[in-house]
């Protein structure tokens, strides 16, 4: 079928169900709409059978949704009504949830139901609950739904049982009281706001947006206190114990947004008396740990927002160092839930007193590590993605001897998006996996590719199927099974040799100076597309305010008609 997609912006939900749909032979055409009359250009730009709606925040008018059938994607169970479905959901401790697929009519996700799937609700932040058990249900309810309407002959169901409107849940619900509430009650708090909006709060003699939580459970003190930091991270007393809080947005006295950084980076000088941690070490909580079992290890990250700060991206190389000197056979680079990597941190860079430079730094930082992986001859390298990967994320995943993504994952295996040429050694890695033509044609459509198409078009090697809780234990036992392997060793040989017949035609080296050289003259030059996207990226702005050849340069995120096979 032709299948429009109206969305507030292109976020994961809508790229997965872009590129699954696409897989399936539909011909999908997505729009970022704002307003009702953004809608109306998109349906005769691209008059369809069926629109389905996976992220909208406005109302269909009346004169599309009377004469198309449309579909919300509605992220609560059958009865659900408001803005604030998932925020709620986590805020009260639900344990269960779900997804509905419901027909636009004039009251707001009160129409006929097409698809319910329901999914469990883990005690992870609402941004990863979104990418991941709601995209499992979501994606699920949508393609039962489409079935459906497809075959002319299914009815939607009226809502079951009683409907109920919950409404906005703002700053003064998620307010916390740290002389009371239980780490229970903070916890809860900060994870359904951990991207968006944020928790609000003063600490340190400014007001702050907190994002992001987990629990600490040794270090205890005076409710409210700062207690220690970690891995960017700042921990603080609860009535009853302590969190950890990764991530920090100022709010200025002035108005306007902040930029979301490490919590240590946006406290700065504020911190002096605070002690850190040691990276390692028996507390609950770290971004970066080493297990190891038998002939196996498994170096597990995981980074708010899949973005790799210059800093984090030395401590993960320096923690592969040191996991490379263990007597394993099989190394796994990931294997957790949540995003892998989208790259070098955008975010960070905006901060810097000179964000050219920490580009710089940021960029080589990632070479540096892509580099250990390609030149490690000793053992298998296995990627293991349990989230989402973008940008450098994909590129250096590719880097590994085996790519292994969860089904539900999207990949976006390009830069340009963001008005970069790219690193990451991805002109090596990326041709030898996919071939020229398709590299080429990845790169220059910048489009999202599901796990399957991934796999099929060779730029993954394994597709698990599991729920995102239980990932990491499959990824431990398919890694135990790849290193019982016959021949495992003729193999490892086999690559160490290979790569040193491709260094003498053209070493490593060679690819990362031409690379590195492309985005040297982007990072310095002021008027490079560059520096506005990565400024309207971090700081949400509209990107009608990017103008000139950034704009150009976004048109395909801002619009129109990204076209499915």
């Amino acid at each position: 079928m032709r299948i429009l997609l109206l969305a507030t912006a292109f976020n994961s939900l809508t790229q997965r169900v872009f590129a699954e749909l696409g897989d399936l032979g539909h011909t999908v055409a997505v729009e970022p709409v704002a307003d009702e009359d953004q809608m109306r250009a998109a349906v005769r730009r691209h008059p369809p059978e069926l629109v389905i709606a996976p992220m909208l925040k406005a109302a269909i008018p009346r004169d599309i949704w009377s004469a198309h059938t449309c579909l919300i994607v509605h992220p609560g169970p059958e009865g659900d009504r408001g803005p604030s479905s998932l925020d709620r959901a986590i805020h009260e401790g639900a344990g269960r949830w779900g997804v509905t697929v419901l027909q636009a009519e004039e009251e707001m996700d009160a129409g006929p139901v097409w698809a319910s799937v329901p999914c469990p609700v883990p005690a992870v932040g609402k941004s990863d609950l979104y990418r991941n058990e709601v995209s499992d249900a979501a994606m699920e309810a949508v393609l039962l739904a489409v079935d459906r309407f497809a075959s002319g002959t299914y009815a939607p169901q009226p809502h079951r049982g009683p409907s109920r409107i919950r409404p906005y849940l703002g700053q003064k619900e998620r307010r916390i009281d740290w002389a009371n509430d239980p780490t229970e009650t903070v916890l809860r708090k900060l994870r359904a706001a951990d991207s968006q909006p944020g928790v609000r709060d003063e600490l340190l003699g400014a007001e702050w947006f907190l994002h992001g939580g987990h629990r600490e459970d040794r270090l205890r003190g005076r409710p409210g206190e700062l207690l220690a930091t970690r891995a960017g991270a700042v921990c603080r007393a609860t009535a009853d114990g302590a969190v950890w809080i990764p991530q920090l947005r100022h709010r200025p006295p002035e108005g306007g947004r902040g930029i979301t950084l490490p919590a240590t980076l946006a406290l700065g000088d504020r911190l002096r008396s605070i002690a850190p941690l040691p990276e390692q070490g028996p507390e609950t909580w770290t971004d970066i740990r080493y297990a190891e079992s038998g002939p196996v290890g498994v170096l597990r990250f995981s980074f708010p927002g899949g973005a790799m700060s210059t800093s984090q991206c030395r401590r993960l190389l320096e923690a592969y160092r040191t996991a490379c000197a263990r007597p394993t056979s099989v190394l796994v680079l990931g294997g957790a839930r949540d995003f892998f990597s989208n790259g070098i941190h955008l975010g960070v860079i905006e901060a810097a007193a000179d964000p050219a430079a920490e580009s710089w730094a940021n960029i080589n930082a990632m070479d540096d590590l892509v580099e250990a992986v390609l030149t490690t001859t000793d053992r298998l390298v296995v990627a293991a993605l349990g989230g989402n990967a973008a940008a450098g994320g994909v590129m250096a995943a590719l880097a590994a001897d085996e790519v292994w993504c969860r089904r539900g994952v999207v990949l976006n295996p390009h830069y340009r998006l963001m008005g970069l040429y790219g690193s990451e050694y991805w002109t090596y890695s990326l041709p030898r996996r996919v071939g020229t033509g398709t590299a080429r044609e990845l790169t220059r459509r910048a489009l999202p590719v599901s796990a399957a198409s991934a796999v099929g078009l060779g730029l993954a090697d394994r597709l698990v199927e599991c729920g995102p809780e239980a990932f990491g234990a499959e990824v431990d036992r398919l890694a135990a099974l790849l290193a019982g392997t016959p021949g495992l060793q003729s193999r490892i040989a086999a690559k160490k040799a290979d790569l040193e017949r491709r260094e003498a035609v053209r070493p490593l080296a060679a690819y990362r100076a031409e690379e590195l050289e492309r985005m040297r003259r982007i990072f310095f030059d002021p008027q490079a597309p560059y520096h506005a996207l990565r400024r309207a990226f971090v700081r949400k702005e509209p990107l009608g305010r990017v103008t000139g050849t950034a704009q150009s340069d976004v048109a395909l995120r801002r619009g129109a008609g990204y076209q499915g096979p």
